[in-house]
């Protein structure tokens, strides 16, 4: 589409399906050299392939410190990362009653400690190379809404955006931005086999504009905020949902 990533080096984690897919062969498009990350590394394989060129896929598991550490000590051989996209995530559909500690904690561990754990792993890298760099977390308008069946995931995903608020108050000295988007209910490939894709009907009614939201549309917002035309925001949390959440 461009080359306004060109010569960047891009990391998105959990981008073997959906969004991260999306933003991976968006951000691929405008000429970054994008590193796929995922736990499940047969889907991750796949869209390197896809997209092709210098993309390379990586088994990434974000809650886990020991495999993190292994993924950035392969990048550090090639000059680290310049862009971050905290992407990987589970979305669950558990009522209130049912939400016990090992499911709380399942869901904080992938959403919310992983994000920590492959932030700081990436500002370190990048502070060490003293290079600007960019650090995009995915969040959700669920956090907005207050949306049922999801408690332990609204809470992760406000703790993502205080997360990235700290990181920019404290990075910006290092001319490291960090931003949070919050996507609506999007069409993605987890959403359609789950319960989740029953409420699109709902949703709709309550967007300002029609239709249903498309990981591209993510994808986009998520490129802009990692190129330079991006370069003086930063702590700010962009709502990407159609206008169903108005603030």
């Amino acid at each position: 589409m461009s080359d306004r990533l060109a010569g960047k080096k891009a990391l998105v984690t959990g981008a073997a399906q959906g969004i991260g897919k999306a933003i991976a062969r968006r951000l691929a498009a405008d000429g970054a050299e994008v590193v796929i990350g995922d736990i499940n590394v047969e889907g991750a394989n796949a869209v390197a392939a896809s997209i092709g060129g210098k993309a390379r896929a990586f088994a990434l598991d974000v809650s886990d410190p020991a495999s993190v550490k292994a993924l950035f000590s392969e990048l550090d051989k090639s000059g680290g990362i310049d862009i971050l996209v905290n992407n990987a995530s589970i979305v669950p559909f558990v009522a209130w009653d049912d939400v016990d500690l090992d499911h709380w904690r399942k869901i904080i561990d992938v959403n919310l400690t992983g994000a920590f754990l492959v932030s700081r792993a990436a500002t370190d890298q990048m502070r060490a190379a003293n290079k600007p760099g960019r650090v995009i977390s995915i969040s959700s308008n669920t956090f907005f809404a207050g949306t049922p069946n999801m408690a332990a995931y609204v809470a992760a995903k406000g703790g993502v955006i205080g997360l990235t608020r700290a990181l920019a108050t404290e990075l910006g000295k290092y001319n490291i931005t960090a931003n949070a988007v919050t996507p609506g209910l999007i069409e993605s490939d987890g959403v359609k086999t789950s319960p989740h894709n029953e409420a699109f009907g709902f949703v709709e009614m309550l967007q300002a504009m029609p239709g249903k939201g498309q990981p591209e549309h993510i994808a986009d917002v998520v490129a802009f905020l990692a190129s330079d035309d991006a370069r003086w925001i930063t702590g700010q949390t962009v709502n990407v949902d159609a206008g169903m959440v108005r603030h």
